[in-house]
Order: C-alpha cells, then sequence, then structure tokens
C-alpha cells in the first residue's frame, strides 16, 4: 500500500511563518512537521509514499529529494502550476500513483496514531476515518462514530479506495461533499482514535506543540 501525504496547501493561517516556508517544512519538536510523517509512515512499512505540493512546492521537493535518506521512496504530485487543487482535487490528480487502497494523511497534522500497511477495505466500503475528541476549535465535531450518536473531528487520516475519486473530474475539489455522501450511502466507515493529535493551523498551536515535544525528547 502507498501513503499520500497532503502538502498542497497555502498555509494562510500560519502567516507570516509562511511568508517565505512552506508549512510542512515548519519545524516542531526539532525537525520539519512533513519528516514526522515520512519517519512515522516508515515505521509502520509504507516505504513508497505520494506527496502534492503547490505553494513554495520547490522547496518541499527540493528539502526531501527522492527520499533516499529517510529509507523511502517518495513521488511528487506537483499542483504549481494548478494553484493547489484542494483535498478530492489533488487525490484526483495523484491517483496514478496511488496503489488501488491507499492512506491519505494532513500534513497539518502531528499525531502518534499507529499507521497500518496492511489496512484492507471492505468490498463495498470507500473509505475508513479516523476520528478524534474534538479539539477547541471545533467543538461540534464532524463525523458520527459508527457505534455512537456523538459527532468527533476527522482526524485528516483516512483509508480510501481508488473508486472514491475515479469519477471526479479533473480540477479543483474539496474532500467535505464525498466524505458525506460516502457516509449517507453507508460506503465509509469511522474509527475513534484516543491518542495523541494536534492540529497544526496557526502559529500558536505549532509554538505549542514545540514546546510540548522539545519537553518529551
Amino acid at each position: 500500500m502507498r501513503a499520500m501525504i497532503l502538502a498542497a496547501g497555502l498555509g494562510t493561517r500560519m502567516r507570516p511563518l509562511t511568508n517565505h516556508t512552506p508549512k510542512p517544512l515548519l519545524e516542531v519538536g526539532g525537525k520539519p512537521l512533513i519528516v514526522w510523517h515520512i519517519e512515522r509512515l516508515k515505521a509502520a512499512g509504507f516505504i513508497e509514499i505520494v506527496i502534492n505540493v503547490a505553494y513554495l512546492g520547490d522547496q518541499i521537493m527540493a528539502y526531501l529529494g527522492d527520499g533516499s535518506a529517510y529509507g523511502v521512496k517518495l513521488f511528487f504530485s506537483d499542483e504549481q502550476d494548478e494553484g493547489a487543487l484542494e483535498t478530492a482535487g489533488g487525490i484526483r490528480k495523484a491517483l496514478p500513483l496511488l496503489s488501488e487502497i491507499f492512506l491519505v494523511v494532513n500534513g497539518d497534522v502531528w499525531t502518534d496514531y499507529t499507521y497500518d500497511a496492511t489496512f484492507q477495505l471492505p468490498k463495498e466500503c470507500l473509505a475508513h476515518l479516523i476520528l478524534v475528541d474534538n479539539p477547541p476549535h471545533n467543538p461540534a465535531g464532524d463525523f458520527l462514530l459508527s457505534s455512537s450518536d456523538q459527532k468527533y473531528t476527522f482526524s485528516g487520516i483516512g483509508y480510501y479506495r481508488k473508486a472514491m475519486f475515479s469519477d471526479l473530474p479533473y480540477g479543483k475539489h474539496p474532500l467535505a461533499p464525498l466524505l458525506f455522501e460516502g457516509i449517507k450511502n453507508q460506503e465509509i466507515t469511522t474509527e475513534y482514535y484516543e491518542g495523541a493529535w494536534h492540529d497544526i493551523g496557526t502559529p500558536a498551536r505549532l509554538k505549542e506543540l514545540d514546546s510540548l515535544l522539545l519537553t518529551l525528547l
């Protein structure tokens, strides 16, 4: 199975830190956010990883190279000419680089979730989403757990089948409408994760996580 790291965002909420540096290369706990992901994916058995890039994407590709420094093989889906295709649009463009079932993780989260390179989706299932406790900035949550009537927050981590995106026209598309449609049609399952998860959406959250990680290291 291949994994995909979403790294094409503009990082608008992280300015001025992202004025000249793409968000995935911002450091936390002594290393860039995206390197944390690559290392955890490698530890879980993912040796082929797709990364989409847009804003300041050349910096990301130059920094990471072919992935050999991390013991993996990297494939880049370059959206710089399009100006970022949003989440579903970015996945749609990257489909030729992905396996039939693949993992996607948002590049702007930090988590100790253990990825599963052997994960299998049931035949009738298009996706499996990892949900976490609702953070202060998203108190209402996003989706119901399969066995609960309480909404939890989508972690940005999910296992997907190519068929979920194959009929999507090329271009800019958000992911949320596809997820809500899939849940409505009972084609998506959910799972609760109670471990560490941080949404790095603002400079304040980045600083908070950096202090926490430096304390633990």
